[in-house]
């Protein structure tokens, strides 16, 4: 594994944890992780890179080593979280960007928001969340009050080993020392020798604010920078987000993916074969070569 180096910095007010591989004097790729993941989970990505590159990948607010937020997360911090590494790391500079899923919604945002700021933007298998009908306003902010009142915990496990047996679970394709690693940056051991998650529980709080991919789409059309959307052939994200699955396009599990692609300008899109959600796990060289034919 290529060496990562552990960096503990404050972004706008929060002890956050930043993991960089690579020379400083490399050019800079900024990675994103996704939901309940850390940034230690780019590791098999980054061993795959050809090229040299000085990779800097935080754990989000209240995931891995960064702090909680007592009062819940919000998409837009991690926008302006963004911005506030990007001072950090590449103050003046134009930067390349990529993200995996709500890591890759984020990087897309930012692009939109900050054309001027990004050079290539790249989101592996991130590509909005479902449409919502503003109708369920009152219903989403009720669920959220209920929720707040509810204790929020992860299950504690008994055993790093039982952490890598639930990311086995969850993905058929993880080999035993990948689990076994990933298990290590996403769960601590306890003194009694169990493992407790490190990410915030919180971060399971179901949103109280409709979902306008209306919104999305005016944010995408502001990109400037060339785009490159990378999907898991085996990923349940498309059929998941297709506003018509049994409308045009119903045989093809891409076709609502396609139609958000319409809203990207100067992009492009390739699918990884024989991977899911997590494709930088299932397939870190193909993911890794995708990623560097597209990136200047």
């Amino acid at each position: 594994m290529k060496p990562a180096r552990s960096h503990r910095l404050d972004l706008r007010g929060l002890a956050s944890h930043v993991l960089t591989w690579g020379d400083p004097a490399a050019p800079k790729l900024f990675l994103l992780h996704g939901w309940m993941d850390v940034a230690a989970s780019f590791q098999f990505l980054v061993d795959a890179f050809a090229r040299d590159w000085y990779v800097i990948a935080p754990d989000l607010r209240g995931y891995g080593k960064s702090a909680w937020q007592p009062q819940g997360y919000w998409y837009a911090d991690y926008i302006a979280d963004l911005e506030a590494l990007l001072q950090a790391f590449a103050a003046g500079e134009t930067v390349n960007l990529a993200g995996h899923s709500l890591g890759g919604n984020v990087v897309l945002h930012y692009a939109g928001v900050r054309p001027a700021r990004v050079r290539a933007v790249v989101s592996l298998d991130g590509f909005g969340i479902r449409a919502e009908d503003p109708g369920q306003a009152p219903v989403k902010i009720a669920k959220w009050l209920d929720a707040l009142a509810a204790a929020q915990d992860f299950a504690v496990y008994a055993s790093l080993d039982a952490v890598a047996d639930r990311l086995q679970k969850n993905n058929a394709r993880l080999p035993r020392d990948k689990a076994l690693f990933l298990a290590g940056h996403w769960a601590e051991v306890l003194p009694d020798g169990r493992a407790r998650l490190t990410s915030d529980p919180r971060h399971r709080l179901p949103f109280p604010t409709v979902y306008r991919l209306e919104e999305t789409y005016a944010v995408w059309r502001n990109i400037a920078a060339p785009v490159l959307w990378i999907a898991a052939a085996e990923s349940n994200i498309p059929k998941w987000l297709d506003e018509h699955p049994e409308g045009e396009g119903a045989t093809d599990s891409f076709a609502g993916i396609r139609r958000r692609f319409a809203h990207i300008p100067n992009g492009r899109m390739v699918t990884i074969a024989d991977a899911g959600h997590m494709l930088h796990h299932d397939q870190p060289a193909a993911v890794a070569a995708a990623m560097e034919a597209f990136l200047p």
